[in-house]
This record gives C-alpha cells, sequence and structure tokens, in this order.
C-alpha cells in the first residue's frame, strides 16, 4: 500500500494525512482484547501520570499483539513509501495511548499543542535531550466520532512554520519551550477503528480532552528514518531530506 499523489500533496502541505480502513478489524480486535485484560488486572494510582505520559499497559508495548498493527500490516508499507523502503529503523515497540472521559458535565477546554521529544517529569525523556523522530504514526483501535473525543488534534502547517523558525533560531530552541509563533486553528481528527493518521515529526498535535461516553483506545508508533539520530538537526531545518517519497510533489512545488 503506498499513498496516492493526491495524499502526499495534502500531507506536504497539512502535515498530516488520514488513511482509513489501513489495519484488519482482527488485528484491531486483538489488541483490544490484550489492553482490556491487562487494565482488567488493575492500574496503580500511582503511576497513572506515567502511563499517560509514556503508556498504558507498558508489558505489551513490544509484544506481537501490538507491534504487528506496524510490521504485519500495510502501514509498514505505507510509512517506507514516505521515508524509502528499506530505510526506516526496525519498530519495537508501541505506545498504548488511551484518554479516558473527563468529569461529567465538565465543559472542555481547547488542549495546548507541543511536539513530542520535549522532556517532561514523566515522559522519560532525558533533560537537556530533544528526542526526535522522522514520522508519527497513529492507529486508532476505537471510533473517534467528533470533535473532545480524545481526538488526535493537530495545528495544519505548523511543520512549515517550525521549520523557518528553527532556521533563524537553532533546533536546540527547542530545549527552551515550544515555538512563541502565532498558530492555525486546531483540527480534532475523525477516526473509525482501523484508520491510520501519519504525521510529520514537526507537526504540533497533542489529544483533545475525552468528553465523550468511552474510552478512547489508540497505539502511536514513533518511526526514524536510518542515521537520523546523526542528522536530527539538519533535519530539523530541512523537514523533507529523510523524505524521498516526497521528492515529487517537492518538485512540483518548486515549479
Amino acid at each position: 500500500m503506498e499513498l496516492t499523489q493526491k495524499q502526499k500533496e495534502h500531507f506536504y502541505e497539512m502535515g498530516y494525512v488520514h488513511v482509513p480502513g489501513v489495519i484488519p478489524r482482527e488485528y484491531v480486535d486483538a489488541a483490544l482484547n490484550a489492553i482490556n485484560h491487562s487494565l482488567g488486572e488493575g492500574i496503580d494510582p500511582a503511576r497513572l501520570t506515567t502511563f499517560r505520559a509514556q503508556s498504558y499497559a507498558p508489558e505489551l508495548q513490544r509484544e506481537p499483539i501490538i507491534t504487528d498493527l506496524y510490521n504485519a500490516t500495510p502501514v509498514k508499507g505505507l510509512v517506507e513509501s514516505m521515508i524509502g523502503e528499506g530505510s526506516v529503523r526496525p519498530i519495537g515497540g508501541g505506545q498504548i495511548a488511551l484518554r479516558f472521559p473527563i468529569t461529567p458535565g465538565k465543559t472542555p477546554g481547547q488542549p495546548m499543542p507541543h511536539l513530542d521529544g520535549m522532556y517532561t517529569p514523566t515522559n522519560g525523556v532525558p533533560e537537556g535531550r530533544i528526542a526526535s523522530f522522522t514520522m508519527l504514526i497513529g492507529v486508532a483501535l476505537s471510533d473517534v466520532p467528533g470533535p473532545f473525543c480524545g481526538n488526535l488534534t493537530v495545528w495544519p502547517r505548523t511543520h512549515h512554520l517550525y521549520e523557518q523558525y528553527f532556521r533563524e533560531h537553532g533546533p536546540e530552541a527547542l530545549l527552551q519551550g515550544m515555538p512563541p509563533i502565532a498558530l492555525p486553528e486546531p483540527v480534532h481528527l475523525t477516526a473509525k477503528a482501523g484508520d491510520v493518521m501519519l504525521c510529520h515529526y514537526e507537526l504540533a498535535h497533542t489529544a483533545a480532552p475525552n468528553a465523550s461516553p468511552h474510552v478512547r483506545y489508540a497505539i502511536y508508533f514513533r518511526a526514524s528514518r536510518v542515521n537520523h539520530e546523526q542528522q536530527w538537526k539538519e533535519a530539523m531545518t530541512d523537514i523533507w531530506m529523510e523524505w524521498p517519497g516526497m521528492q515529487s510533489v517537492l518538485q512540483s512545488n518548486r515549479v
């Protein structure tokens, strides 16, 4: 499976693309079964903050029941069609990301954006380091029918804005916090179980509050092109250098 030229053009302009129906239902159901079984064993309240920042059911993160959502489905082909066949570091684990409903009757506020790989006391990123990568892959394990349902929320075109900012201020400026620039309105992405969302690393995003009656289930994978650790600074100021599958779109936009 590869993205169409139209999908790639949307990705170039907006920084993300929603691809419906990628994951077969049996893989979705198997992952949900394993996650819900883990939850049924009990959640340590003292670890909830870490689970929210890193992953629920951490004992499952590297198990095939989770990694097969990437490695044994068309997701891998989609990613390689953008970053390059054989050029993506192996995916050995996924983030199990759940969003539970907020307090009943509470009005949800608009979420704040972030870039992954920035240090917080609970997310596991070492202080003073930017743990960047190439592409964020979101796999929906439950339907997300409308806004404020725990949606993956994105700020379109911010990958272009941040590229310019880091060219002017250097990639290490991210260590001081999110770039202080004006942002567009956010988009709450809707999805059905089995859909996949592909996002450029440099796209501002977050999870919306979940005011629905249902738990939102998703898995996030983070793909890096080989040698990314050696060229991460260059990749933040030249946002398509790790994307050979985007060259036709880049050429058409230079005409």
